[in-house]
């Protein structure tokens, strides 16, 4: 398998003055000045004094360049074995048409080229919220930006699938096995749950008394109780109870066939465009309501708490006790993943990876994943066909999904869900042979837009924030958000970006092939405007990456 050095790979040669066998070049730029340079000058003045003076000074001179050549390319070998990386920033902002709500120009982000990049370095940067598309990388202007774009991240080790994500692995085996096509919309991404998955397990949302019903059909019981209680008040229910029923029926029909849902409340018209309310408690059948309704009963009868089951004080009770049988236990990942299939099965699905050209250079460190780190191509093959490609950055601490494309014929398989879990699990694999490596990032959450909110049922997972540049689980940020586009998530009003640029004249400059401390650089220029988008750049980037980083300037 051939390997393309990308355009980097010889910028960085170009900038050490190697050739190509990997020697020192020490040629000048007029080209060499020839061995026989003393020889025609010898024959020129004969053996005189004067021509033994004149090239012994020459071959002095020559001797002292070459020294000095071979020092500068040692030095900037030096700098290149510590970071290749070779960027560079396109100064002020950029606005453009947005992709998520079709404003002409409500798009702003700051972006650079990267004609290489570390794996490391490349880590750094999407910790301060930049993210790649190709070797462009850029980061999106929070409080301007019309949409603002959260950096998520799933935590892979504690993930358990939702039963939507379920539906979707079981729906591949059943291709597979039988070759079973399910029925109804084929659409894939973004594939919303309910409500019950998307909060399942989160005690701070279920533990709320203000609960919602069931988008599935009342029972007759739950029918009787809710018209008794409107009796009470003199109000009759029929007529609302009606509208009601048809609409969660019809609710309940689009998440059957994967459509993605809406936020519903009982007694309230869903509001268009806004997906699935993350924020909200999840929807609770009536025996759940019953349950919980005794359950308070007896917590005050019993105000010590003394109940069978209970946890530590200060801790909410858990409302779904497991149960010792093992056979009750959750499938895993894996489980649903690697299911064996019949030997007689319809289909086949292979998979393989390989490296690709990216910016991103290609490390292999003897304590590192066996496949090493930098891009890769996942490719997905049906019975021989290429259905689906992702492309994934394998990075010291994560694996960074960069974007899938598939057949569209294949689009009932809803592969997005499908490799977004596989990928999930190829990171769990990754961190048995390398510890650090334990997340998974899903690149932008952009909460104002309902096609891209379906990144947040993917749990636990954390959110970025835009100032301090800290995790924060979502759970903590979708009310925030609810009110905001914009969000600061770190609630410590003190808190600061803590990488941020604090000593700008140790940031390396590249400049006409050397390497020079910023505080040097900016001595020869005399332009106003390159300081400005110098210290922009050292903002953006954080001062660990400004100095490891070669920023290119012309």
């Amino acid at each position: 398998m051939a390997v393309r050095v990308g355009e980097g790979t010889e910028i960085a040669k170009a900038a050490l003055g190697q050739d190509g066998a990997g020697g020192v070049s020490v040629r000048g730029a007029r080209g060499e000045p020839g061995p026989r340079a003393p020889e025609r000058l010898r024959a020129r003045l004969g053996d005189s004094r004067a021509a033994r003076s004149i090239v012994g000074w020459r071959r002095r001179l020559r001797g002292r360049v070459r020294s000095r050549r071979v020092w500068r390319a040692a030095t900037m070998a030096s700098w290149a074995a510590l970071s290749p990386s070779i960027v560079e920033y396109f100064e002020g902002e950029d606005s453009y048409r947005c992709g998520y709500c079709k404003n002409e120009s409500g798009s702003r982000s700051n972006g650079m080229w990267a004609h290489s990049m570390t794996v490391q370095d490349y880590q750094d940067l999407i910790d301060r919220g930049w993210r790649r598309s190709g070797k462009y990388v850029y980061k999106p202007v929070m409080n301007q930006t019309c949409c603002p774009q959260y950096t998520i991240r799933c935590r892979p080790l504690q993930f358990q699938p939702s039963k939507s994500h379920k539906k979707v692995l079981k729906k591949m085996l059943k291709f597979l096995a039988k070759g079973e096509i399910s029925k109804g919309n084929c659409e894939d991404e973004p594939m919303e749950p309910t409500m019950e998955d998307t909060v399942a397990g989160d005690f701070g949302l279920i533990n709320k008394l203000d609960i919602q019903c069931d988008l599935k059909t009342l029972s007759d019981d739950v029918k009787e109780s809710f018209e008794s209680e409107e009796k009470k008040k003199g109000r009759s229910p029929k007529k609302e109870e009606s509208k009601e029923l048809i609409q969660s029926q019809h609710i309940e029909e689009k998440l059957g066939s994967g459509e993605p849902s809406h936020p519903i409340k009982v007694h309230t018209a869903p509001k268009p465009g806004k997906g699935a309310d993350l924020s909200k408690p999840p929807c609770r059948k009536a025996k759940e309501i019953r349950k919980e309704r005794k359950r308070l009963k007896l917590m005050h009868q019993n105000p010590a708490g003394e109940l069978a089951g209970f946890q530590a004080q200060g801790e909410p009770p858990s409302l779904f006790q497991p149960k010792a049988n093992k056979s009750n236990q959750p499938k895993s990942l894996e489980d649903l993943i690697f299911e064996s299939l019949p030997e007689n099965a319809s289909h086949k699905l292979e998979f393989t990876r390989f490296l690709c050209s990216s910016p991103l250079e290609a490390e292999n460190p003897p304590h590192g994943p066996d496949c090493g780190y930098g891009s890769f191509h996942q490719q997905y093959w049906l019975d021989g066909r290429i259905i689906a490609v992702g492309v994934i950055d394998i990075l010291p601490y994560c694996v960074s999904s960069v974007y899938l494309y598939y057949d569209p014929d294949y689009s009932f398989l809803s592969l997005g869900v499908y490799s977004a879990l596989r990928e999930i699990g190829f990171t769990r694999q990754l961190h048995q042979k390398t510890s650090q490596l334990s997340y998974y990032y899903m690149g932008f959450y952009i909460h104002s837009c309902p096609k891209m909110k379906y990144k947040g049922q993917y749990r636990p997972s954390d959110l970025l924030c835009p100032e301090t540049y800290v995790w924060v689980p979502i759970e903590q940020c979708l009310s925030s958000l609810e009110n905001s586009k914009y969000c600061r998530f770190n609630q410590d009003p003190e808190a600061v970006d803590e990488g941020r640029s604090k000593e700008p004249d140790r940031l390396q400059v590249f400049h006409r092939k050397a390497i020079m401390p910023y505080g040097i650089y900016k001595k020869q220029q005399k332009d106003p405007s390159e300081e400005a988008a110098v210290l922009q750049y050292a903002g953006l980037v954080g001062q660990v990456c400004s100095e490891r980083m070669l920023l290119l300037r012309n």
